[in-house]
């Protein structure tokens, strides 16, 4: 997919007819509906400088009445690896397990640099065809690629500089210690632009939990970054990783607030009160649960977690490679998708299910104040074909413009 948007503004600027959600509407003291109103908003210094009283008759830049959202945020993605831009082809019978992956891609990452540049910059103007403008990515640490996937995916993010935003996470994925990537990943972490250390599977994939995890916390300890792991594990390994982290978050409190388990599928095998207890522990050490909402049979534990206050970020994961056929790069489909998951069906529960997409903003508070945007907010933004945000996430509206560091790009 081509650059969707032309840049309209930058700078300082206003618009006009902007929609924006005011209140909640009751019946009986239920939410019936969602009132809004035409305001105009002014930019300046990637910022929101004021929200004002509409002014139709204003030279300002017409908004037309769209609703304004916060933009979107995926917070699990791999812009390096995608499929995307190729020819079609779905997921291979042959390849099973995740080490028959690392074997898989250990053949084709040659072939795939040639290129990886362009396809990143093409998965990431689909992503903001559907209205994201900020990710975290993984991007792969191995012998096969060294760091080669970070510098093609940093030239991709530095061609759409002006339009997108990311955070970065150095991902062995092939292992810390199965194929030796432990110098690399050492290498990465004194990179200024790599935020976070990532993980894989440490007792399926290196053979034990304590080593990998350790060396993790105190790759991210000694350079003062976050941690972010992939974990597919379930069962007792599942658990003890997660715990295993929890109790370091405790022990070091500079990782409490950026700490995360990406996946996590063990949380969706616990009984009810083994998974209150969990989100419990998971709260107090701060650490936080990256997911793309699968159900493969079993459904991830959300609302428990959301319930005890537990960081739940959400991501597409795999956009069309050759880890998964699914994969959309829409993060209202995402917001979609738990609404239909968990029976998220009204007025309120549609309009606080938009957090999974913005990653918590939300333009009513839960007693519908109005909260955002407010002068001093990121000038991020979105205009969508909906009367509020619960019909956004229910008909997956679309986008007519986004907003990055108060640069405007409006639909071609």
């Amino acid at each position: 997919m081509q650059f969707p948007y032309q840049l309209t503004a930058k700078g300082k600027y206003t618009l006009k007819n902007v929609r924006l959600e005011t209140g909640f509407e009751y019946e009986n003291e239920e939410v019936i509906g969602t009132k809004t109103g035409l305001f105009s908003i002014e930019i300046e210094d990637g910022k929101i400088k004021t929200v004002k009283a509409n002014d139709h008759a204003s030279e300002a830049i017409d908004a037309k009445g769209y609703l304004m959202l916060p933009a979107f945020r995926d917070m699990h993605i791999h812009l390096d690896k995608t499929l995307y831009g190729l020819p079609w082809q779905a997921l291979s019978p042959k390849r099973k397990t995740v080490k028959d992956m690392i074997a898989y891609e250990q053949q084709i990452i040659p072939e795939l640099l040639k290129t990886s540049v362009s396809r990143a910059e093409q998965l990431i103007s689909l992503l903001q065809h559907y209205g994201t403008h900020f990710v975290r990515t993984h991007f792969n640490i191995d012998p096969t690629s060294g760091l080669k996937s970070l510098e093609h995916l940093e030239q991709a993010l530095e061609n759409k500089k002006e339009s997108f935003k990311a955070e970065l996470v150095a991902f062995p994925q092939h292992g810390v210690y199965h194929t030796e990537s432990a110098p690399l990943m050492k290498e990465a972490a004194q990179l200024k632009n790599v935020k976070f250390i990532g993980g894989l599977d440490p007792l399926s994939i290196d053979g034990s939990i304590e080593k990998v995890m350790d060396f993790t916390v105190q790759l991210a300890l000694d350079h003062h970054k976050g941690i972010d792991i992939h974990l597919h594990e379930t069962g007792e390994s599942g658990m003890k990783t997660i715990n295993y982290l929890i109790d370091k978050a405790i022990e070091n409190p500079e990782l409490q607030g950026k700490t995360f388990v990406s996946h996590a599928f063990a949380l969706a095998y616990l009984s009810p009160k083994e998974t209150e207890q969990v989100a419990e522990k998971l709260a107090a050490a701060k650490v936080g649960i990256a997911s793309s909402i699968p159900f493969k049979g079993k459904v991830m534990p959300i609302p428990t977690l959301k319930k005890y206050g537990v960081n739940v970020l959400i991501g597409n994961d795999n956009v069309q490679d050759y880890w998964s056929t699914f994969g959309s790069g829409n993060m209202l489909q995402k917001a979609n998708l738990i609404a239909e998951l968990y029976g998220y069906a009204t007025e309120y529960a549609l309009s606080r299910t938009l957090q999974f997409a913005t990653q918590s903003i939300l333009p009513l508070d839960d007693k519908g104040n109005q909260q955002w945007p407010k002068a001093g907010d990121d000038a991020a933004i979105v205009l969508t074909d909906a009367s509020c945000s619960a019909e956004a996430v229910s008909r997956m509206s679309g986008i007519k413009a986004l907003m990055n560091g108060g640069n405007l790009f409006w639909r071609n």
